[in-house]
């Protein structure tokens, strides 16, 4: 019989200073069993993993939960059908079976099943290619483990029935199509969910602590020296092993303990276009081949958006942009399929991420030839590193993660629990559903608005009407972002960790994303809310919204 999991205790997922505080001390203070470095979604499971083990775990991120690649995906959770067509069955079934635990236990407020179109060109032999590689996607699904909340089968469209699903596609872009089902994310409030339940679970998180050198016993890492970039400090952190989960940096990471790297990672520019909803008329999103990879047009709350590029990148790990040819290629590609074509005056926003791909064997290899499986490897006795994968597969990358560290280190903990461990958010959220009207009417915020705040914080839901009710200004909707509360604002502070104005507006409401001129129009408002709770003076919100207007 499985041991059953304890509730979570709501005020133990609560991010703030004050927390933040606390786990910094927490982790300086004894030997962890486990470090964790890295606060994107594959560090951030690795922590919650690891804690519902029993284990004691802190987790450091240098900047902002999700502020790299995991705040930058295609927002999509998906088996990776074009790996199928390559073969690759293993790693497909392994992605549909967490498509199904996260549409269906894990994260069922966050995670949403999406219809797609495969526009057909070629009469007679596509359509029965394309069916027998669906069917096998779809099957996987359903048998393979993630179909407890399974997503319809696919559905054969003719011409005139896909036009009418989507009537922006041109007539002669399709002489037919299969609509087939994955699942959108939003990925940030994905990670940022995990660092919470991880915290409830007893990690102790600390965002905006670099790790600087690593502490050594002989020739063993025993952990690392952090630094706060609040306040400058530096903190010695024991533990008996350390797990680095940082993407990109994976090689810079571990060059700060050897010469000799074990995992070489290939970083691999993705590029999206976001353009607003009524562009393009339709529901579906739309999935089509291109001659280097695939370009999908997915709708985004009342956006769209349109990737991906797969480029190799060498600039800056921290900051990567859309260049001209990225948005060039990326229209092109749209408008061979659209009715009416996209321009650049279309295009609200940009945003680039980067992959972190196992480097090839060969030097030179395209990127898009690389593995998307993911690596652990022993850096050095102590220290391990994780490399490689996808959003979807976090929580078999953190499982892995966590058994090779617990056999490295002798550790004693039990089995990963994650596959049946709701997120912060998701256990009440379908009773919830369920009361949309009556909250709507009760709290005058209305059924739309309210099924737009469930879609956000799930069963938090009360917290948010909590902060309405005590202040109906915070009921009204942000300036430049109508799509949100000002309530949402004050959240993102007194429970979601933001400590700036990038926090909020870019990664708890992604605004950024949403909004011309990166979300600008929000700001001044926006400030004027997080300020007070983060205990600026006029000079450091002032501070705030430079640092936000230049990127940071």
């Amino acid at each position: 019989m499985r041991e059953p999991i304890p509730a979570l205790d709501p005020a133990a997922t609560v991010l703030d200073r004050a927390s933040r505080a606390r786990a910094l001390a927490g982790i300086a203070e004894g030997e962890l069993d486990l470090l964790v470095v890295g606060g994107g979604v594959t560090g951030a499971g690795i922590a919650l993993d690891a804690a519902s083990r029993g284990l004691r775990v802190g987790v450091v991120e240098a900047r902002d939960w999700a502020s790299g690649t995991s705040a930058a995906s295609s927002k999509l959770v998906h088996g990776g059908l074009r790996y199928l067509y390559r073969l690759d069955v293993k790693l497909v079934a392994e992605a549909l079976r967490e498509r199904g635990l996260l549409l269906d236990v894990t994260a069922p407020h966050l995670v949403k099943a999406q219809p797609f179109l495969w526009p057909l060109l070629q009469p007679w032999v596509e359509r029965p290619y394309t069916a027998a590689g669906i069917g096998v996607y779809d099957a996987l699904a359903q048998f393979g483990g993630g179909g407890r909340n399974a997503v319809p089968n696919q559905q054969h469209l003719g011409r005139r029935q896909a036009l009418a699903a989507m009537p922006s596609l041109r007539d002669d872009a399709l002489i037919g199509a299969v609509r087939f089902y994955d699942a959108r994310v939003d990925d940030a409030r994905l990670v940022l969910a995990l660092v919470r339940t991880a915290q409830g679970h007893g990690a102790m998180p600390v965002s905006r602590a670099r790790v600087e050198s690593f502490v050594r016993d002989g020739e063993r890492v025993a952990g690392a020296v952090i630094v706060d970039a609040l306040t400058g400090e530096r903190h010695e952190v024991r533990a008996k092993h350390v797990i680095g989960a940082v993407g990109v940096w994976t090689e810079e990471l571990q060059r700060l303990a050897t010469d000799s790297p074990k995992l070489r990672v290939l970083a691999s520019k993705g590029v999206h276009l976001v353009v607003p909803r009524d562009r393009i008329a339709g529901h579906d999103g739309v999935f089509v081949r291109t001659e280097k990879s695939v370009l999908f047009i997915i709708p985004w709350r009342d956006h769209w958006l349109i990737g991906t590029t797969d480029t190799p990148y060498e600039g800056d790990l921290a900051h990567p942009v859309a260049d001209d040819d990225d948005v060039d290629y990326l229209l092109e590609r749209a408008n061979a399929v659209l009715r009416e074509p996209l321009g650049r005056g279309d295009v609200i926003a940009t945003y680039a991420g980067l992959r972190p791909l196992l480097r090839p064997v060969a030097d030179g290899a395209a990127s898009t030839k690389v593995s998307r499986e993911h690596t652990v490897a022993e850096v050095v006795p102590g220290l391990s590193a994780i490399a490689g994968g996808k959003l979807t597969t976090y929580r078999v990358m953190a499982e892995d993660a966590v058994d090779f560290a617990i056999e490295r280190a002798g550790l004693v903990g039990r089995a990963s629990v994650t596959a049946r461990l709701p997120l912060v958010g998701a256990a009440g959220y379908r009773g919830w559903q369920g009361a949309v009207d009556a909250v709507g009417s009760a709290t005058g915020l209305g059924a739309d608005r309210v099924q737009r705040l469930l879609d956000r914080y799930g069963d938090e839901l009360p917290r948010l009407i909590e902060l309405v009710s005590a202040d109906r200004s915070l009921a009204e909707p942000l300036a430049g972002a109508p799509e949100h509360l000002r309530a949402e604002v004050a959240y993102a502070v007194t429970h979601e960790g933001a400590l700036d104005l990038g926090d909020v507006l870019r990664r708890r409401l992604r605004v950024s994303i949403e909004q011309p001129a990166g979300g600008a129009g929000a700001l001044d408002e926006a400030a004027a809310i997080a300020g007070p709770l983060l205990g600026w003076d006029a000079a450091e919100t002032e501070a705030a919204k430079a640092r936000f207007l230049a990127g940071d």
